[in-house]
């Protein structure tokens, strides 16, 4: 699902937002039954996959394009704790585009509304000379790629 953002600051990208949902699985749970916290960067990973796909970005048109976005920085800030079969949702909206790289937000919201985390990860947009696997190089932005995210 694709919504548009909210107000945003002055140095923010005005983005569209996708929504990712996610239920907390036993075996991301530790001991006091909360959650772990590297399956937040894992649902962060999934969610700006799924931004992107949303836009027209999916993995497949990536690998044939020969684009990539590997993370360069990553951060999360875990405001409430999340028990076991919590259903959330991940809101993922580009935060800010640079030449080569943009940030990503993520805000975690259980279905109860209560917020549990919010993130972001700074990413760098890439393409492989011959293809996966082969060296890469950063991909300057385009206007018509920053376009397909911008909110209406």
């Amino acid at each position: 699902m694709l919504i548009l953002s909210g107000g945003v600051t002055e140095n923010e990208f005005n983005s569209v937002c996708a929504i990712f949902p996610v239920q907390l699985q036993w075996g991301e749970c530790g001991p006091a039954g909360t959650l772990l916290y590297p399956t937040y960067f894992r649902w962060f990973d999934a969610a700006t996959w799924n931004l992107f796909a949303q836009v027209g970005y999916h993995a497949k048109r990536m690998r044939a394009e020969h684009l990539a976005t590997p993370l360069v920085s990553a951060e999360c800030h875990i405001r409430n704790p999340a028990e076991q079969q919590d259903r959330c949702v991940v809101r993922s909206c580009i935060a800010r585009w640079g030449g080569k790289s943009f940030v990503v937000r993520h805000d975690v919201v259980r279905e109860d509304g209560t917020l549990l985390a919010q993130g972001s990860e700074t990413r760098v947009l890439g393409r492989y000379e011959n293809g996966p696997g082969s060296p890469m190089k950063g991909q300057a932005i385009s206007e018509e790629m920053k376009a397909l995210f911008r909110a209406r």
